[in-house]
């Protein structure tokens, strides 16, 4: 991204989080000042902090998320590698279990970046706050947005101190928690619709110390809830010779935080791969429990009429299933999307930001809530041509296993590199659907359904 020569007035973003510092740093290519309004105090080291609670559950950057921070901040990748950060390739480097068996591992071009979201967050942070137009405001929590006196036009900010901040953009960044929905009502405005798909989640993360033998060397291992156990987990490398684990429960009840619980319901996963080292490895510290209720999506495109001035991005747009580890680079998608509007004008920027988001949200969005909705407990919008698709896309599961340029293609999907209409292209569906294709064998016997290990003795 190259630098704006026409730079001009002030643009205020609120929160200072992933979706905020990235917006914050493209927006100093287009404006003359940004302001960044945090309620938080900002550590200046890698920590957790109060308004990133899941920031103690694990977390790994997406090929396409890792590809957007390189561009945004170049060097970024390797700094946060000599950091301690571990480099992947999201498929050859990591054990994937789908439908009964892991995917198969051929070396591909995506490579992602698996550190603790403190680290990630504050290695952004750093290069933000360094950038000689921004502003860091902390400690200030926005109340509501300031419109003028026909509300055609967002001019600032009101902050809960009673003192305002005026700009030309706002560009509200503040979580799956935004009060937009209701500034909107207060201006005159409509809400936008929303979609919800109830998901009935809650995790559980633990740390355990990363001996070199663990995983015969892999860096991950990923078992999503399958619709009959509904149970998965997630265990990466992360830097300081660490694995995060996070053991996932939908509609059933989550796994206990004192480790004799938490090792038994790592051995009711579909896979075993996340018990053989959580039932060995050394525990550091104490278990951080969460829950997610439901995927919400606000349909801003939606909207006929809309504040100029004016901006939602992030979370505060789309809220998604966080097992599936999309939220920070849509979010990195999106800060890109927003330096294309402002390239071309500094006018309508909303309405024409929010028609390129939607198009960044549709895919991992779908994805997202199609997989949720293979279980019957989930509440959400279903239609049969949903289930032929979570149909095809279980049989292109099982068939991946045993080809790995299927692999490929289903996880190019996965890192938001292609949209899931690329599953349906021809040469991929005959892929799957050829026939005398035979399934992979388990190359673990041990490997059963939660249901088979108890019939063996496996789980009490």
């Amino acid at each position: 991204m190259g630098e704006s020569t026409l730079r001009s007035g002030h643009a205020v973003v609120l929160g200072g989080s992933m979706a905020g510092l990235l917006a914050t740093r493209v927006l100093a290519d287009h404006f003359t000042r940004v302001t960044l309004v945090e309620r938080d105090e900002l550590p200046t080291e890698a920590a957790h902090r109060r308004g990133v609670p899941q920031g103690r559950h694990t977390h790994g950057l997406l090929a396409s998320g890792r590809d957007t921070l390189e561009q945004l901040f170049p060097g970024f990748s390797n700094d946060l590698v000599a950091h301690g950060a571990i480099p992947v390739d999201v498929l050859a480097d990591a054990r994937w279990f789908f439908e009964g068996g892991p995917l198969a591992r051929p070396a591909t071009e995506m490579k992602g970046l698996m550190s603790t979201r403190p680290l990630l967050e504050a290695s952004v942070r750093v290069r933000v706050r360094a950038l000689p137009n921004v502003t860091v405001r902390m400690g200030c929590q926005a109340m509501n947005v300031v419109a003028d006196e026909r509300g055609a036009r967002v001019t600032g900010v009101r902050l809960q101190n009673g003192t305002s901040i005026d700009a030309d953009l706002v560009v509200d960044a503040t979580g799956r928690g935004s009060h937009a929905p209701q500034w909107l009502r207060t201006m005159g405005y409509p809400a936008p619709d929303e979609e919800r798909v109830d998901v009935g989640l809650t995790y559980l993360t633990r740390f355990f110390k990363r001996e070199r033998h663990h995983l015969d060397g892999d860096c991950a291992a990923i078992t999503p809830p399958t619709p009959d156990g509904k149970r998965g987990g997630v265990m990466l490398a992360q830097e300081g010779d660490r694995w995060t684990v996070t053991l996932i429960a939908h509609f059933v009840e989550g796994a206990g935080e004192d480790l004799e619980s938490f090792r038994a319901f790592a051995a009711m996963l579909p896979s075993m791969d996340i018990h053989d080292v959580v039932s060995v490895a050394e525990p550091i510290g104490d278990a951080v429990r969460s829950k997610f209720p439901a995927s919400v999506r606000r349909r801003y495109e939606r909207l006929t009429t809309w504040p100029d001035g004016f901006v939602v991005m992030g979370d505060a747009i789309c809220s998604f299933n966080p097992i599936y580890g999309q939220g920070m680079s849509v979010s990195a998608l999106e800060a890109l999307a927003l330096g294309d509007v402002l390239a071309a004008s500094h006018d309508n920027v909303g309405r024409r930001f929010f028609t390129r988001a939607a198009r960044i949200v549709d895919g991992p969005w779908t994805t997202a809530v199609g997989n949720d909705l293979r279980m019957p407990e989930a509440v959400g919008p279903r239609s049969a041509i949903g289930n032929v698709i979570n149909t095809y896309v279980a049989r292109l599961h099982r068939a991946a296993q045993t080809d790995g340029e299927l692999a490929r293609r289903f996880m190019r999907v996965a890192n938001l590199l292609d949209e899931p209409p690329a599953l349906f292209a021809p040469s991929t569906v005959w892929r799957v659907l050829r026939p005398g294709r035979r399934r992979q064998p388990q190359t673990r016997p041990e490997v059963l359904s939660a249901a088979g290990r108890r019939q063996v003795g496996q789980v009490g």
